[in-house]
């Protein structure tokens, strides 16, 4: 969702949370004047937290944005309730004497499903296992196993202790190659000569590769795309390497982002063409295309970018974006799985569904 919309949403919702406040404890003391006046105040500290990020100003940037971001997803949560109050109550007319008291009920909830997402977005990513096989894929190979660690999103929100803490956990997983597919750094972060060292820790026999999401383009990508080069990391942006005879693992830039200069080109066919005979994984951030790269002869496409809609109700909307939000999928003879990824998009929060690595093994078929 692009900054303007947010903000217009945000707006919407913060003045309809205030408006609904009549009658609660606390809150329905202040007449409606005062309460719009504080749903103008709780925008601006979004409307600051959401560039402050984007501008990174320094050590306050993570300040701001976690208390904009966190004050965010605390209203959604309440408008989300109210809203149903608001439903089974037509607005106060049905139930006069207790609607006030289930708004104040709501408001409850919303704290509530607001604690529980704060702490399971604290949380380690779990490690979900998959065996996938792949024809073509010589004998030689059968059994090894692939790591993919997409969305880590190292940036404002979290630091390189956090990476140190997932690079661990990712080299525990004992991978015979590495795969990431995108959003790896924020191309704003102030941490981006800091991980480095902790990125090259990353090593499998048969190697690192990845793929640029929409966040690597944020701020400085020339600067966030030169981190990971800079770490050992193969870096793909339409195009294809052999980590081994018969296996060929190719990458897309981000197919949501492409660059002006680059939209009358075919990102997926050029990270396809004139390679070798075996199977092959492709790496693509976003989960578009995956029939194209189907009908090109892909045996296996990785994808990240959603989270899963990291903070339930939100899979639902992100559904009508990407309709294979989460999971593994059979496109014809490809799977394709997308990962919930393994950190978060802005506030460390996420609702139900945990983070993830995945664990694939790859069977010669």
């Amino acid at each position: 969702m692009s900054g303007p919309i947010l903000l217009g949403v945000a707006a919407i919702m913060t003045a309809y949370v205030f408006l609904r406040l009549d009658g609660v404890p606390v809150m329905g003391a202040f007449s409606r004047r005062p309460r719009l006046r504080m749903a103008m105040a709780a925008w601006l500290v979004i409307v600051v937290g959401r560039y402050s990020g984007l501008a990174n100003f320094g050590p306050w940037t993570q300040v701001a944005e976690t208390s904009a971001l966190s004050l965010l997803i605390f209203l959604f949560f309440c408008a989300l309730l109210l809203a149903v109050v608001d439903l089974i109550t037509g607005f106060g007319v049905l139930l006069p004497r207790v609607s006030a008291r289930l708004r104040g009920l709501a408001v409850m909830g919303a704290l509530v499903l607001f604690g529980i997402a704060l702490v399971q977005g604290h949380r380690a990513p779990v490690v979900t296992e998959y065996e996938v096989a792949l024809p073509g894929l010589p004998g030689n190979l059968d059994g090894i196993v692939a790591v993919v660690a997409s969305d880590l999103h190292v940036g404002t929100q979290v630091g390189p202790d956090w990476l140190q803490a997932r690079v661990d956990q990712i080299l525990a997983l004992q991978p015979d190659i590495i795969l990431l597919p995108g959003d790896i750094v924020e191309g704003h972060s102030r941490y981006l000569d800091e991980l480095e060292p902790i990125l090259r820790r990353l090593e499998a026999p048969l190697g690192v590769y990845a793929v640029p999401g929409n966040h690597e383009n944020y701020g400085s990508p020339i600067k966030a795309l030169g981190t990971l080069a800079r770490s050992g990391i193969t870096v793909l942006v339409d195009k294809w390497v052999t980590p081994a005879p018969g296996l060929v693992v190719a990458g897309v830039e981000d197919l949501d982002s492409i660059p002006e200069e680059r939209r009358h080109l075919d990102p997926v066919a050029l990270a396809l063409e004139n390679r070798p005979a075996g199977a092959t994984i492709l790496l693509s951030h976003t989960p578009r295309r995956y029939d194209q790269a189907a009908d090109l002869g892909t045996q296996l496409m990785l994808c990240g970018h959603t989270h899963g809609g990291q903070i339930w109700p939100f899979n639902y909307v992100e559904r009508l974006i990407y309709p294979l939000v989460e999971g593994r999928f059979a496109i014809g003879p490809m799977t394709l799985i997308v990962s919930r990824g393994a950190g978060s998009w802005g506030v460390r929060m996420r609702l139900w569904k945990p983070g993830e690595i995945l664990r694939i093994t790859l069977r010669a078929n």
